[in-house]
């Protein structure tokens, strides 16, 4: 078989196959890009998992050059795997293996949040429920018969780096439980209800961005599904400040939303409905505190407004405990 794939995500998968004796004949994953502080090139999660165990590596700038084509088709795989790949693939590449086609593991219930970011997506929308899905891979995205899902709750406070985690053990489970029912002709394939789709593009700057006009318990879906990066974002006074964490409050809030309030010394951000009590902040360039922690190095004092571009002093010189 071959694997496609590329990030932390993808690795579990490709080490369950490795540890079920599948053959591997190629790994293929995106070319090496700037990672980390240094943003020095270095291997992809599975480029770098394929490295260290010795499996035969393609790391093509595009898998549609005719050079990668004829190499994959050299080795006649009985079947193709991805797992969030991140390039386009061509029919020449879905249909190579043997079988006929491609099989790929997508952490969401299909049809509903097709695209780059289901995880995110879940979390923004609030669900409590998501999962893996195993389909065929087609030429519109996420598009394909689906073989079956299996379904994964999401855990109340839990963001999209740990719920993404837990979706990588369930789609190396689900995967091989596919690899299996192929190999003893027990696979069934059931077309989509495109009626039901619905999209999950890649989160762009824009979407990180708080709007305290809306209410806490949407705002709180948002922090946990950008979390930890982007990271949900407000301004303080010019200066870019990351919520990583947070939960709901509900009550009566007479303050205009983005006011500072504290209570019980607890630190409050009025919303349209509610309060959002952030319990992780992290400042541009600093690292990620709990909100007590951080309280202790910076100041944000009471009545003053978030999301407000302004270097000028508020009015009020009450301090934050």
């Amino acid at each position: 078989m071959i694997f496609l794939g590329t990030p932390d995500f993808a690795v579990p998968t490709l080490t369950r196959l490795a540890s079920d004796q599948h053959e591997i004949a190629y790994v293929v994953s995106q070319p090496d890009r700037p990672r980390g502080r240094g943003r020095k090139n270095s291997p992809s999660p599975v480029a770098q998992f394929a490295l260290d165990h010795g499996f035969p590596l393609l790391r093509p700038e595009s898998v549609n050059d005719p050079s990668v084509i004829a190499t994959l088709r050299a080795a006649t795989p009985d079947l193709g795997i991805v797992v969030a790949f991140g390039q386009f693939l061509p029919k020449a590449v879905r249909e190579l293996p043997r079988c006929g086609y491609m099989i790929n593991g997508h952490a969401s219930l299909l049809p509903k949040y097709r695209g780059a970011a289901p995880i995110q997506h879940a979390l923004l929308h609030g669900e409590t429920e998501t999962g893996v899905s195993i389909m065929r891979v087609e030429k519109a995205m996420d598009a394909g018969a689906v073989a079956f899902t299996q379904r994964l709750a999401i855990l109340p406070e839990e963001n999209a780096e740990e719920l993404s985690t837990r979706l990588s053990v369930a789609c190396a489970t689900a995967i091989a439980e596919a690899v299996q029912r192929i190999a003893n002709r027990q696979i069934v394939w059931q077309e989509q209800d495109a009626t039901q789709a619905s999209f999950a593009p890649k989160i762009e700057k824009a979407d990180a961005v708080l709007d305290w006009q809306r209410p806490a318990r949407e705002l709180v879906h948002q922090i946990r599904g950008l979390a930890p990066k982007p990271g949900a974002v407000t301004d303080w006074q010019g200066e870019p400040l990351r919520i990583l964490g947070a939960r709901a409050l509900e009550g009566d809030v007479a303050l205009a939303p983005g006011t500072l309030h504290y209570e019980n010394q607890q630190l409050r951000i009025a919303t349209a409905s509610g309060w959002l009590v952030p319990t992780v902040l992290q400042r541009a360039g600093g690292n990620a505190m709990p909100t007590e922690a951080f309280l202790r190095g910076h100041t944000l004092p009471e009545d003053g407004r978030l999301g407000e571009r302004s270097d000028a002093p508020h009015a009020s010189s009450r301090i934050a405990p």
